[in-house]
């Protein structure tokens, strides 16, 4: 592999990379932890990097916690975390659709209650959330009662998804005028073992392909989130490091935001994986790449305390 992406970042590359940021963005799951644990030294590196000076912030594309409750898993998992230091695709869309959008209806949630809580706090009512089970006919499907005053539709992890849900949205969407977004596309979340259950991009696939319209989303890779960290905290893209798991999400969104990348290898994608990207040929794929990569990010360890 060239030498110039991919390298393995340790010793005094380790030590450079470190001094040539102000900022680090963090992914969550299968990087700071797995699951309900605390990746071994994450909390360490996050309080060193602290002690540094470094601006520490999270961005994660999963929608079913509030800040306040990405807050307190880190704390009870031994990280320093302000609730306004965690940018999630729950509070991410509820920021977009009031200060991109500058929605003044109701927003149909295709949602968890996370979501609806985060658009509750910027002000944005919504219908939908928990279950909508099917009743009566086609007929009556097609003819579904519909609330006047919603001007938006919005897709996110929701485990009551269903074919009235799909159906209620598909027909809010027949109105030109209504607005349509979606936090991620993620199509698989992971789980330890190997195992993986249907992620948010599936259900959104299933919106759209009914409603016959394509969502604007607002999780990574997209450069909203980034805009959104960047306007609350003066980030500087070329002084931040984000460090992901997956190349499609977190590299990707580092590489479209001109941001320094690594990868660290706790989660989903792998080195070689980076390597098939780099060695594709496909300029698209290159987005992909990672400037470095760790097996797993307490290796930052001896940088940070030499």
């Amino acid at each position: 592999m060239s030498a110039s992406k991919c390298a393995r970042l340790s010793g005094a590359l380790a030590r450079d990379v470190l001094d040539s940021v102000d900022s680090v963005l963090f992914d969550c799951d299968g990087v700071i932890w797995r699951g309900e644990q605390a990746v071994p030294g994450a909390p360490q590196v996050l309080n060193l990097l602290r002690e540094k000076g470094k601006k520490v912030l999270f961005v994660t594309n999963n929608s079913t916690k509030t800040r306040e409750m990405y807050a307190e898993k880190m704390s009870a998992l031994g990280f320093q975390a302000q609730e306004d230091e965690v940018f999630s695709t729950a509070y991410c869309s509820a920021a977009y659709l009031r200060d991109v959008c500058r929605l003044e209806g109701k927003v149909y949630l295709i949602g968890s209650d996370a979501m609806a809580r985060e658009l509750e706090a910027v002000g944005i009512r919504q219908t939908g959330a928990g279950p909508d089970h099917v009743c009566g006919k086609p007929s009556d499907w097609a003819n579904v009662a519909l609330d006047p005053d919603v001007g938006a539709v919005l897709v996110g992890f929701d485990e009551h998804f269903s074919f009235m849900k799909v159906n209620r949205a598909m027909q809010y969407l027949s109105r030109p005028a209504c607005l349509f977004v979606g936090t991620n596309r993620d199509s698989r979340l992971p789980l330890e073992g190997g195992k993986a259950v249907p992620g948010t991009g599936c259900l959104l696939d299933a919106v759209e392909t009914a409603a016959q319209r394509q969502a604007q989303t607002v999780g990574k890779p997209n450069r909203f989130m980034f805009d959104c960290v960047a306007s609350k905290f003066a980030v500087e893209p070329e002084r931040c490091l984000m460090v992901g798991d997956r190349l499609d999400t977190d590299i990707l969104l580092g590489s479209n935001c001109g941001l320094k990348t690594l990868l660290t290898l706790t989660g989903v994608s792998t080195l070689a994986d980076a390597e098939a990207h780099q060695g594709s040929g496909c300029v698209e794929r290159q987005g992909m790449v990672p400037d470095y990569y760790v097996e797993t990010i307490a290796d930052l360890l001896p940088a940070l305390r030499g």
